[in-house]
């Protein structure tokens, strides 16, 4: 975006300041995932910047001035960055409601990050273009390189929807397969047990450390996932979870130490945990079950408020309706990658607290770019009330793709980054974002709009029915009082 480019890189800089005065002034504990959420928080603020900055290019395009294109930009972009963004703000609320720990950290910082994104965005990013402006310099929003991408594009992604849906189809249906006969790997958070972080002195097979514990343990065989380094395995085992015996943690260590002492020339119990465990978790039933319904319920009522506010801001069910399924169809593709990749990859998989987070992350990046998707076909179906609907919704998909791919890519990039070099705790819930955000950009163009059509057609068929009973009961009533 040349020197638009550059303005937005200023507010994204502000962006970051913004976010992290505002969490040392509520004195907040920057944890791990915290650190995520501002990390995402800027590779999502990108969004309001290319949705104003492509809105100014349509308007230069058309031939209008700098100053007016510039202003109309800002004008036309505010229903789709208000849109997108108070719809990631609903997930991010719900996690408030009901995420723990590190969780709440995330969504504390997600929402703080929301709010700041929009006012560098839209004021910060505004006042500083009208001070060049004042000061008779030119701002340009396009190199030579990207002046003509994505311009004149006319593809057809409502003729193959129907592809589409069998696509989908055969990818959720293979994960039903594997949620049957696979399942899942489940966090310790959400089975309840205690999991084990033990470091060795040099690389180790996870199947010798499972047959050693085995030995030593009573219970069902624990699960053991190499955790970073090769030398590195994480434990987890629900050996006498349901003990009331306070020395109940000290016994289950003590068995897991007997299980690896052969493996570490035999050190005492005392130089194990202090040298060897580098950390430890204990998650009860109870507080496991707690975890599990209060994630499914806050799913539910992310879902049940996106599509209420669809419904309110669009007035159209179909609209609701089509955004709640996409989200179906992302979290269902979602899951079946994790169940069917869970102990393949060389990282942890586990659905856990971290997870529900990354799904309503998700949940929160699929719903933005299906909204801003859904503005455009709004406006076009205003300004072309007599053309074929199919054919509107075609064209607001190809007028949104440079939006769409541009903000899905610098997302994508940052997110990458923090799969990269984040770290363990969080590798598992960076590739969820991964995952997350090729699925929501693939399914906000080739499966929500789409489904517009196909659910405003059957909708316009019911009522032409209807339309078409009512009409013949008339005519037979006139004929039977004719006949009287």
């Amino acid at each position: 975006y040349s020197s638009g480019g550059i303005i937005a890189i200023i507010a994204l800089l502000l962006n970051l300041f913004f976010v992290i005065g505002v969490l040392a002034s509520i004195g907040a504990t920057l944890t791990l995932p915290g650190m995520a959420g501002i990390v995402l928080t800027i590779g999502m603020a990108v969004d309001a910047n290319v949705i104003i900055f492509e809105r100014i290019r349509e308007e230069l395009a058309r031939g209008s001035g700098l100053k007016k294109a510039i202003a109309d930009g800002y004008t036309k972009s505010y229903s789709a960055i208000i849109d997108a963004n108070l719809t990631t703000l609903i997930t991010a609320v719900v996690l408030t409601m009901f995420g723990l720990g590190p969780v709440l950290g995330f969504a504390t910082v997600l929402i703080i990050g929301i709010f700041s994104s929009l006012f560098t965005a839209i004021l910060i990013t505004r006042l500083i273009t009208d001070w060049r402006l004042g000061q008779g310099k030119e701002i340009a929003y396009s190199t030579s390189m990207t002046e003509g991408a994505f311009k004149n594009l006319n593809y057809d992604f409502i003729g193959g929807r129907k592809k589409n849906y069998i696509i989908a189809g055969i990818i959720i249906g293979i994960g039903f397969l594997s949620f049957a006969v696979k399942g899942f790997e489940y966090g310790v958070d959400f089975q309840g047990g205690r999991t084990y972080v033990v470091k060795f002195d040099n690389p180790i097979s996870t199947t010798d450390v499972r047959e050693a514990i085995t030995k030593t343990l009573t219970d069902n065989a624990p699960l053991v996932r190499t955790y970073g380094s090769s030398n590195q395995v994480k434990i987890t085992t629900d050996e006498l979870i349901n003990s009331e015996d306070p020395n109940a943690d000290n016994l289950v260590a003590s068995k897991i130490h007997e299980g690896l002492a052969p493996m570490l020339n035999n050190v005492s119990y005392d130089k194990f945990m202090d040298t060897y465990v580098q950390s430890s978790q204990k998650v009860g039933p109870t507080i496991a079950d707690d975890i599990r319904s209060g994630a499914i319920w806050a799913t539910l009522f992310s879902l049940l408020g996106i599509f209420l506010y669809i419904l309110i801001r669009f007035r159209r069910w179909q609209f609701g309706l089509a955004a709640v399924l996409t989200i179906i169809h992302d979290t269902l593709i979602l899951l079946a990658i994790f169940s069917l990749l869970a102990g393949i990859l060389p990282f942890s998989l586990e659905i856990n607290q971290t997870f529900i987070a990354a799904l309503l992350t998700v949940i929160g990046y699929s719903i933005n770019d299906t909204v801003v998707v859904f503005d455009r076909i709004r406006e076009y179906l205003n300004l072309n009330p007599k053309r074929r609907q199919s054919e509107v919704i075609n064209d607001a998909i190809n007028s949104t793709l440079s939006r769409t791919i541009i903000t899905s890519l610098t997302t994508l990039l940052v997110v990458l980054i923090l799969f990269i070099f984040g770290g363990e705790v969080i590798r598992g819930f960076s590739f969820a974002l991964l995952i997350g955000i090729i699925v929501g950009t693939y399914s906000s163009i080739f499966f929500a709009t789409p489904l517009v059509v196909d659910l405003s057609e059957a909708d316009a068929n019911r009522r032409a029915r209807a339309t078409e009973k009512l009409d013949a009961r008339k005519k037979k009533t006139k004929k039977t009082e004719a006949t009287s």
